[in-house]
């Protein structure tokens, strides 16, 4: 009999056996309405700024270039097709897209298999070496463990869920297609009091200060976002007079110019200004 411990080696066998098969995924298109309200997946540790911004004017979002769109999009399609290896290999999947409520935060979980919440989540090989390592400190600084926490917790009476302390994250290379499962027992004092944090953030009359994290552009005295300072949606709100130039290996986001960059600049729309 399956079960949630037998999940990836079920899956891969029968990929073994799927030689000559045509695996499909039905692709559908649904336009994103930006809405007033906190949401699960934006649990994670995050600018009070940015979060105030999203919650209050989520018009004011970076609109996504359209190579992140197609990247988002194939991100989903691998998730989908995961889910149905799984159901084709036998195993037991309920509570597809089901809405979520915790302490009036909503969201919708991937998935339970075999009695177990389930969050897929599509990754870059990088990413994918920090799932399998178990680095929590990764998982927890882009909100993965929270925003499995908050489906977790708000599952607890759910029926389908026969795991009520735990939760999984399955994880997928999108270049290399190697897989794994990672277990996280969940936090319920922690995920309740970072709702209610949140929840005062969005409730202030004007935007908090922005905790957006820089760091220098090598020795000429430039400043720029971290990382995960560039992937905030809402960076050019935090930063009025932010500037981005197109480096061969990325858009680098500057705080500060010192010495212009010999490489083309674009504004907030991705529309070159020289």
């Amino acid at each position: 009999m399956s079960s949630i411990h037998t999940l990836l080696p079920d899956v891969q066998q029968l990929l073994r056996e799927a030689k000559g098969t045509l695996l499909t995924v039905e692709l559908e298109l649904k336009p994103q309405v930006p809405q007033k309200k906190l949401r699960m997946s934006k649990l994670g540790p995050t600018c009070p700024r940015a979060l105030w911004y999203s919650y209050h004017h989520p018009e004011l979002a970076e609109p996504l270039p359209p190579w992140a769109e197609m990247k988002f999009a194939f991100g989903h399609m691998m998730e989908a097709l995961a889910l149905k290896l799984a159901k084709e290999a036998g195993h037991r999947i309920e509570g597809e897209q089901d809405e979520i409520l915790l302490d009036g935060v909503s969201g919708h979980r991937d998935a339970i298999i075999d009695g177990v919440t389930v969050d897929l989540k599509s990754c870059s090989s990088r990413a994918f070496s920090q799932f399998k390592s178990g680095n929590t400190d990764y998982l927890d600084g882009w909100g993965y463990l929270s925003q499995l926490d908050g489906y977790v917790v708000g599952s607890i009476d759910d029926s389908l869920v026969t795991s009520k302390d735990k939760g999984l994250l399955w994880a997928i290379d999108k270049t290399l297609g190697h897989m794994v499962l990672y277990e996280h027992i969940v936090r319920i004092d922690e995920i309740r009091n970072r709702i209610a944090n949140y929840k005062a953030v969005v409730a202030e009359p004007s935007p908090p200060r922005c905790s957006c994290g820089t760091a220098p552009e090598g020795a000429s005295g430039n400043i720029g976002l971290d990382v995960k300072g560039s992937y905030n949606s809402f960076k050019w709100e935090c930063f009025p007079h932010l500037r981005c130039f197109l480096y061969a290996n990325g858009p680098k986001y500057l705080t500060k110019v010192v010495r212009l960059p010999d490489v083309q600049e674009v504004n907030k729309h991705g529309q070159l200004l020289y």
